[in-house]
Protein backbone atom coordinates (compact mmCIF):
# COMPACT_ATOMS: atom_id res chain seq x y z
CA UNK A 1 0.00 0.00 0.00
CA UNK A 2 3.03 2.30 0.30
CA UNK A 3 4.55 1.66 -3.10
CA UNK A 4 2.29 4.05 -5.01
CA UNK A 5 2.56 6.83 -2.42
CA UNK A 6 5.00 9.73 -2.24
CA UNK A 7 6.32 9.87 1.32
CA UNK A 8 7.80 13.11 2.63
CA UNK A 9 9.87 13.07 5.81
CA UNK A 10 10.49 16.41 7.51
CA UNK A 11 13.51 15.92 9.76
CA UNK A 12 16.14 13.21 9.34
CA UNK A 13 17.57 13.13 12.82
CA UNK A 14 17.70 9.87 14.77
CA UNK A 15 14.02 8.98 14.37
CA UNK A 16 13.49 10.37 10.89
CA UNK A 17 16.59 8.65 9.52
CA UNK A 18 15.58 5.36 11.19
CA UNK A 19 12.18 5.47 9.47
CA UNK A 20 13.77 6.47 6.17
CA UNK A 21 16.31 3.64 6.33
CA UNK A 22 13.59 1.17 7.31
CA UNK A 23 11.41 2.16 4.37
CA UNK A 24 14.30 1.83 1.93
CA UNK A 25 15.20 -1.56 3.40
CA UNK A 26 11.71 -2.95 2.74
CA UNK A 27 11.90 -1.92 -0.90
CA UNK A 28 10.25 1.50 -1.11
CA UNK A 29 11.64 3.15 -4.24
CA UNK A 30 13.96 6.06 -3.51
CA UNK A 31 12.12 8.18 -6.06
CA UNK A 32 8.98 7.89 -3.91
CA UNK A 33 10.64 9.42 -0.85
CA UNK A 34 11.51 13.08 -0.37
CA UNK A 35 13.04 14.63 2.73
CA UNK A 36 13.87 17.95 4.32
CA UNK A 37 15.97 18.91 7.32
CA UNK A 38 16.69 22.25 8.95
CA UNK A 39 20.12 21.23 10.22
CA UNK A 40 21.58 18.78 7.70
CA UNK A 41 22.82 20.18 4.35
CA UNK A 42 21.06 19.09 1.17
CA UNK A 43 24.22 17.53 -0.24
CA UNK A 44 24.80 15.47 2.91
CA UNK A 45 21.25 14.11 2.92
CA UNK A 46 21.24 13.21 -0.77
CA UNK A 47 24.65 11.56 -0.57
CA UNK A 48 23.83 9.61 2.59
CA UNK A 49 20.36 8.37 1.65
CA UNK A 50 20.11 8.76 -2.13
CA UNK A 51 16.73 10.50 -1.96
CA UNK A 52 15.64 13.97 -3.05
CA UNK A 53 15.98 16.89 -0.66
CA UNK A 54 13.24 19.54 -0.84
CA UNK A 55 12.30 22.56 1.21
CA UNK A 56 9.26 22.03 3.43
CA UNK A 57 6.67 23.77 1.19
CA UNK A 58 7.67 21.82 -1.94
CA UNK A 59 7.86 18.58 0.06
CA UNK A 60 4.30 19.13 1.30
CA UNK A 61 3.09 19.90 -2.21
CA UNK A 62 4.52 16.71 -3.71
CA UNK A 63 3.84 14.23 -0.89
CA UNK A 64 0.80 12.05 -0.22
CA UNK A 65 2.08 11.18 3.26
CA UNK A 66 3.96 13.73 5.36
CA UNK A 67 5.93 12.50 8.38
CA UNK A 68 6.74 15.22 10.91
CA UNK A 69 9.93 13.95 12.54
CA UNK A 70 10.88 17.18 14.29
CA UNK A 71 11.07 18.32 17.90
CA UNK A 72 7.81 19.51 19.53
CA UNK A 73 9.14 23.06 19.77
CA UNK A 74 9.60 23.14 15.96
CA UNK A 75 6.10 21.91 15.10
CA UNK A 76 4.28 25.30 14.91
CA UNK A 77 6.82 26.83 12.49
CA UNK A 78 6.92 23.64 10.43
CA UNK A 79 3.12 23.55 10.09
CA UNK A 80 3.00 27.20 9.08
CA UNK A 81 5.49 26.50 6.29
CA UNK A 82 3.47 23.64 4.81
CA UNK A 83 0.02 25.14 5.44
CA UNK A 84 -0.58 26.47 1.88
CA UNK A 85 -0.08 23.01 0.37
CA UNK A 86 -2.26 20.91 2.70
CA UNK A 87 -5.64 19.63 1.62
CA UNK A 88 -7.81 16.73 2.74
CA UNK A 89 -5.93 14.28 0.49
CA UNK A 90 -2.81 14.60 2.66
CA UNK A 91 -2.06 12.18 5.50
CA UNK A 92 0.07 13.82 8.19
CA UNK A 93 1.89 11.56 10.65
CA UNK A 94 3.53 13.30 13.61
CA UNK A 95 6.05 11.79 16.02
CA UNK A 96 6.40 15.00 18.09
CA UNK A 97 5.88 14.16 21.77
CA UNK A 98 2.92 15.85 23.42
CA UNK A 99 1.56 17.59 20.31
CA UNK A 100 -2.14 16.74 20.04
CA UNK A 101 -4.01 16.12 16.80
CA UNK A 102 -6.33 19.07 17.50
CA UNK A 103 -3.35 21.42 17.75
CA UNK A 104 -2.16 20.37 14.29
CA UNK A 105 -5.68 20.58 12.85
CA UNK A 106 -6.16 24.07 14.26
CA UNK A 107 -3.10 25.27 12.33
CA UNK A 108 -3.42 23.35 9.07
CA UNK A 109 -7.26 23.34 8.91
CA UNK A 110 -7.24 20.48 6.39
CA UNK A 111 -5.66 17.04 6.11
CA UNK A 112 -5.91 13.76 8.04
CA UNK A 113 -3.78 13.34 11.15
CA UNK A 114 -2.13 10.44 12.95
CA UNK A 115 -0.10 10.92 16.10
CA UNK A 116 2.71 8.45 16.70
CA UNK A 117 5.06 7.72 19.59
CA UNK A 118 7.99 5.49 18.62
CA UNK A 119 11.20 5.18 20.63
CA UNK A 120 14.93 5.31 20.07
CA UNK A 121 15.17 1.55 19.50
CA UNK A 122 13.86 2.30 16.00
CA UNK A 123 17.53 2.75 15.11
CA UNK A 124 18.00 -1.03 15.49
CA UNK A 125 14.47 -1.96 14.28
CA UNK A 126 13.31 -2.82 17.80
CA UNK A 127 11.03 0.14 18.50
CA UNK A 128 7.91 -0.05 20.64
CA UNK A 129 5.52 2.36 18.90
CA UNK A 130 1.93 3.45 19.44
CA UNK A 131 -0.35 5.27 17.02
CA UNK A 132 -3.51 7.30 17.49
CA UNK A 133 -5.65 8.03 14.45
CA UNK A 134 -7.45 11.35 14.56
CA UNK A 135 -10.91 12.21 13.20
CA UNK A 136 -11.45 11.78 9.45
CA UNK A 137 -8.76 9.11 9.14
CA UNK A 138 -9.66 5.85 7.43
CA UNK A 139 -8.84 2.22 8.06
CA UNK A 140 -6.36 2.47 5.21
CA UNK A 141 -4.68 5.44 6.92
CA UNK A 142 -4.27 3.33 10.07
CA UNK A 143 -2.81 0.47 8.02
CA UNK A 144 -0.41 2.86 6.30
CA UNK A 145 0.82 4.21 9.64
CA UNK A 146 1.24 0.68 11.00
CA UNK A 147 3.17 -0.33 7.88
CA UNK A 148 5.51 2.67 8.19
CA UNK A 149 6.16 2.15 11.90
CA UNK A 150 6.33 -1.60 11.39
CA UNK A 151 9.59 -1.24 9.47
CA UNK A 152 11.31 -0.25 12.74
CA UNK A 153 9.61 -2.51 15.30
CA UNK A 154 6.32 -3.40 16.98
CA UNK A 155 3.20 -1.21 16.85
CA UNK A 156 0.05 -0.89 18.95
CA UNK A 157 -3.05 1.21 18.23
CA UNK A 158 -4.33 3.57 20.94
CA UNK A 159 -8.00 4.51 20.57
CA UNK A 160 -8.09 7.40 23.07
CA UNK A 161 -5.58 10.19 22.49
CA UNK A 162 -5.27 11.06 26.17
CA UNK A 163 -3.32 7.83 26.66
CA UNK A 164 -0.63 8.89 24.18
CA UNK A 165 1.07 10.89 26.94
CA UNK A 166 1.20 7.68 28.99
CA UNK A 167 2.80 5.91 26.02
CA UNK A 168 5.39 8.70 25.91
CA UNK A 169 6.13 8.24 29.60
CA UNK A 170 6.40 4.45 29.30
CA UNK A 171 7.85 3.32 25.99
CA UNK A 172 8.93 6.68 24.58
CA UNK A 173 11.14 7.48 27.56
CA UNK A 174 11.52 3.86 28.69
CA UNK A 175 14.77 3.01 26.89
CA UNK A 176 16.57 5.63 28.98
CA UNK A 177 15.33 3.92 32.15
CA UNK A 178 16.59 0.58 30.89
CA UNK A 179 19.97 2.06 29.94
CA UNK A 180 20.26 3.08 33.58
CA UNK A 181 19.44 -0.49 34.62
CA UNK A 182 22.05 -1.96 32.26
CA UNK A 183 24.69 0.48 33.45
CA UNK A 184 23.89 -0.24 37.10
CA UNK A 185 23.96 -4.02 36.60
CA UNK A 186 27.32 -3.73 34.85
CA UNK A 187 28.66 -1.52 37.65
CA UNK A 188 27.56 -4.17 40.11
CA UNK A 189 29.42 -6.79 38.12
CA UNK A 190 32.56 -4.67 38.09
CA UNK A 191 32.26 -4.10 41.85
CA UNK A 192 32.38 -7.84 42.46
CA UNK A 193 35.33 -8.36 40.13
CA UNK A 194 34.17 -8.75 36.52
CA UNK A 195 35.92 -6.97 33.67
CA UNK A 196 33.97 -3.92 32.49
CA UNK A 197 33.44 -5.22 28.94
CA UNK A 198 32.27 -8.62 30.20
CA UNK A 199 29.96 -7.09 32.78
CA UNK A 200 28.37 -4.75 30.22
CA UNK A 201 27.81 -7.53 27.68
CA UNK A 202 26.29 -9.81 30.31
CA UNK A 203 24.05 -7.04 31.63
CA UNK A 204 22.76 -6.01 28.20
CA UNK A 205 22.13 -9.59 27.10
CA UNK A 206 20.37 -10.32 30.40
CA UNK A 207 17.93 -7.46 29.81
CA UNK A 208 17.40 -8.51 26.19
CA UNK A 209 16.82 -12.14 27.17
CA UNK A 210 14.39 -11.23 29.94
CA UNK A 211 12.38 -9.07 27.53
CA UNK A 212 12.23 -11.89 24.98
CA UNK A 213 10.90 -14.26 27.66
CA UNK A 214 8.07 -11.85 28.48
CA UNK A 215 7.18 -11.32 24.81
CA UNK A 216 7.49 -14.91 23.58
CA UNK A 217 6.16 -16.96 26.50
CA UNK A 218 3.16 -14.77 27.27
CA UNK A 219 3.78 -15.36 30.96
CA UNK A 220 3.31 -12.60 33.53
CA UNK A 221 6.63 -11.07 34.67
CA UNK A 222 5.87 -12.15 38.25
CA UNK A 223 5.55 -15.77 37.11
CA UNK A 224 8.85 -15.58 35.26
CA UNK A 225 10.47 -13.95 38.28
CA UNK A 226 9.35 -16.87 40.45
CA UNK A 227 10.96 -19.27 37.97
CA UNK A 228 14.33 -17.66 38.73
CA UNK A 229 13.95 -17.04 42.46
CA UNK A 230 14.44 -20.43 44.15
CA UNK A 231 13.81 -20.69 47.93
CA UNK A 232 16.70 -19.28 49.95
CA UNK A 233 18.75 -18.71 46.79
CA UNK A 234 20.76 -15.81 45.46
CA UNK A 235 17.98 -14.22 43.39
CA UNK A 236 15.47 -13.78 46.21
CA UNK A 237 18.16 -12.05 48.27
CA UNK A 238 18.83 -9.67 45.40
CA UNK A 239 15.10 -9.03 44.91
CA UNK A 240 14.67 -8.32 48.59
CA UNK A 241 17.39 -5.67 48.35
CA UNK A 242 15.63 -4.04 45.41
CA UNK A 243 12.36 -3.97 47.36
CA UNK A 244 14.12 -2.45 50.37
CA UNK A 245 15.41 0.38 48.18
CA UNK A 246 12.08 1.07 46.50
CA UNK A 247 13.20 0.20 42.98
CA UNK A 248 9.73 -0.75 41.70
CA UNK A 249 8.23 2.47 43.01
CA UNK A 250 11.00 4.50 41.40
CA UNK A 251 10.22 3.07 37.96
CA UNK A 252 6.51 3.64 38.42
CA UNK A 253 7.08 7.26 39.37
CA UNK A 254 9.49 7.74 36.46
CA UNK A 255 6.69 6.80 34.05
CA UNK A 256 4.20 9.05 35.86
CA UNK A 257 6.60 12.00 35.87
CA UNK A 258 7.46 11.63 32.16
CA UNK A 259 3.75 11.35 31.34
CA UNK A 260 3.03 14.62 33.14
CA UNK A 261 5.87 16.32 31.25
CA UNK A 262 4.41 15.10 27.93
CA UNK A 263 1.09 16.64 28.94
CA UNK A 264 2.87 19.93 29.71
CA UNK A 265 4.59 19.93 26.33
CA UNK A 266 1.22 19.46 24.64
CA UNK A 267 -0.26 22.47 26.39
Amino acid sequence: MLKDKIIGIIGVGKMGSALLTGLLNVGIDKKNIVVSDAYMPKETVEERFGVRFLENPQLAKESDIIILAVQPIDIPECLQEIYPFIDNSKLIISIAAGIKVEVMRSILKKGRFIRVMPNIAAIVKQAASAIYCGPRTTKEDEEIAMAILGVVGEVVVIHNERFMDAVTGLSGSGPAYIFEVIEALADGGVKVGLRREDALKLAAQTVKGAAELVLKTGKHPAELKDMVASPGGTTIYGLAELEKRGTRGSFIEAVVSATKRSEELGS
